[in-house]
């Protein structure tokens, strides 16, 4: 009986265990996902785009201006190779008195994922 009793207990405690587990790792993920893998797509993104935004804020801090994330790569200012991760595309547009750098949702429609995330000169992160 005790060790019945001890058995049920431990299951009782290991189901505990999993609930919370689970619920903390729901509270982890991004807004606008469903699975990790998204979450970690989502938090490469806009890592991304705050080296690119630093980049141009430099790049202004020095010249005076803004200008293009290619100029920004062939000057050395963005060690950043890619035009894209994954599914998002990275463009700029740059104006006299700022910057905002789009990535933007290629993938499937329904995905569930933002379908633009973009940073500005205030280094201000938004997704749409």
């Amino acid at each position: 009986m005790g060790r019945s009793f001890g058995f049920v207990t431990l299951i009782i405690v290991v189901a505990a265990g999993a609930y919370i587990y689970m619920r903390q790792t729901q509270g982890v993920m991004s807004a606008g996902t469903s699975s990790p893998t998204a979450t970690v797509d989502l938090i490469a993104v806009r890592n991304d785009l705050l080296a690119i935004a630093q980049a141009e804020r430099s790049h202004a801090a020095l010249s005076g201006s803004y200008v293009s994330i290619a100029a920004l790569r062939s000057e050395g200012e963005l060690s950043m190779l890619r035009e894209n991760r994954g599914p998002y595309n990275y463009s700029a547009e740059i104006g006299g008195s700022g910057f905002r750098i789009v990535a933007t949702w290629t993938g499937s429609e329904n995905a569930g994922m933002p379908k633009t995330i973009s940073i500005d000169q205030t280094m201000q992160i938004s997704q749409e």
